[in-house]
């Protein structure tokens, strides 16, 4: 499988988050009983969603790490669920045991945020799967200046677009493919909200680049503070649901390959939108 077999012709494709988690930021323990993800999953499918990302593990902000064995039990059957129900999955690990174990459930892509540095062994699971991989840009100590993600220290586009090339370089030297490949800028992983607003400034020159890319904004720290700024509380992140598909919209019409959020509906609306207006029709 390649990244041509996921992309939705004249349009920006949907990914819809399924947390099969206790601690995500946004839907922490809504769907870690496997039945009410995969009911979710359905659900999201419904409101117009093109494959489904199912993480067993939280990343965000103070989050601990669960075991392998147990990332991999939450995230396995609903994977295997969904591909039965001919519905596309991704996976979203850090782990080689769990995409292994992913990609013989049948999830469709594999889902890293640490860009194939957090396990040595990700870019030959990566490799030999043969499947669609998002290599994603995490500005953190995690990893470190040794694993080739060096620390920010003045112009973020510029070094996204210099890791970017760090992550090819490694995923093409351990015998991924090039048409396997997508990027992912990681929107709030570790970047303040000038970071953000800077990344998505400059999407056009990621879009123009040889990889499609996959733009996950979704409810988003600097996407709630533009109603701070107005001096609105945001009682709860779903509140950043109108500036997820504010950002979608656009990113849809600026030629991103996918969007990655939580409500589907209104950001397939957005999406549709934005294909329309392309088409002038």
């Amino acid at each position: 499988m390649r990244v041509a077999d996921l992309t939705i012709p004249g349009r920006c494709a949907v990914m819809g988050i399924v947390n099969v988690t206790e601690d995500s930021f946004s839907d922490g323990g809504r769907y870690v009983d496997v039945d009410k993800a995969i009911g979710h999953a359905h659900e999201l499918v419904a409101a117009g969603a093109d494959i489904i990302d199912i993480g067993g593990e939280s990343t965000r902000p103070g989050a601990t790490r669960v075991a392998p064995e147990i990332e991999r039990d939450r995230v396995v059957p609903v994977i295997a669920a969904l591909t039965q129900d001919g519905i596309r999955t991704s996976v979203d690990t850090m782990r080689s045991t769990v995409a292994a174990a992913a990609a013989e459930a049948g999830v469709s892509l594999l889902n890293d945020v640490s860009g194939g540095l957090a396990d040595p062994d990700m870019y030959r699971v990566m490799a030999d799967t043969d499947l669609p991989v998002c290599l994603m840009h995490w500005k953190t100590v995690q990893f470190g200046d040794a694993a080739g993600q060096a620390h920010v220290t003045g112009d973020v586009v510029a070094d996204v677009h210099r890791v970017f090339d760090v992550l090819v370089d490694n995923a093409l030297a351990n015998g991924v493919k090039e048409d396997q490949i997508t990027l992912d800028p990681g929107l709030g992983f570790a970047k303040s909200a000038a970071d953000n607003w800077a990344l998505l400034k400059a999407l056009p020159e990621f879009v123009a680049g040889p990889y499609p890319v996959l733009v996950g904004a979704s409810r988003k720290r600097f996407l709630a503070q533009i109603r701070n700024d107005r001096g609105l509380d945001l009682a709860s992140p779903v509140e950043a649901d109108p500036a997820t598909a504010a950002v979608t919209a656009i990113a849809a019409q600026m030629g991103a390959w996918c969007v990655r959020v939580h409500e589907v509906g209104v950001s397939r609306d957005a999406v549709d939108v934005a294909a329309r207006w392309n088409a002038g029709k």
